[in-house]
């Protein structure tokens, strides 16, 4: 077992510099080169192993679409259909007069979707829909409700 040795910093104890000559010559981070990851650029090569490995370290990366405000969640007619029964056995559906009654905002979904065929008599509220979702639904006699205006975002003018 090596000996207990006394730490360098106590011996300089009451040296006013602790050895860095005078007092300003060992304040900031200037003294250190930088905080952090600074001084890593084109000629700092002892710091070029620790970016290799963080690949996002230069540059920007991926992007943001403007003026989506909300997030679509979307579900087709034809899964809807199939899980209808779960549903109106968790209660998050209603089954009345030969038609079932769903509000897709219950079950986490904000758009309907046309893909599949609707067999069943349903009665959907969405905040979104397709018009073949729409579509599909009234051949088999149910109906849409949407929870806000669709407007086109085509004007035509003439």
């Amino acid at each position: 077992m090596p000996a207990a040795r006394r730490k360098k910093v106590s011996r300089q104890r009451g040296s006013f510099t602790h050895g860095w000559g005078a007092k300003k010559k060992h304040r900031g981070k200037g003294n250190k080169g930088g905080a952090g990851m600074a001084g890593t650029g084109k000629r700092a090569d002892s710091k070029k192993p620790s970016i290799w490995k963080d690949t996002l370290y230069f540059g920007k990366h991926g992007f943001k679409k403007k003026g989506i405000k909300e997030k679509i969640n979307a579900i087709n007619v034809s899964w809807l259909e199939q899980n209808m029964e779960k549903f109106v056995a968790e209660k998050k559906a209603r089954a009345q007069q030969g038609m079932t009654s769903i509000n897709l905002s219950d079950i986490g979904f904000n758009k309907l979707l046309g893909s599949g065929k609707a067999t069943k008599k349903m009665s959907i509220t969405a905040k979104y829909s397709s018009k073949k979702a729409m579509e599909s639904v009234k051949k088999a006699g149910g109906e849409v409700i949407l929870g806000k205006k669709q407007e086109s975002s085509r004007v035509d003018k003439q």
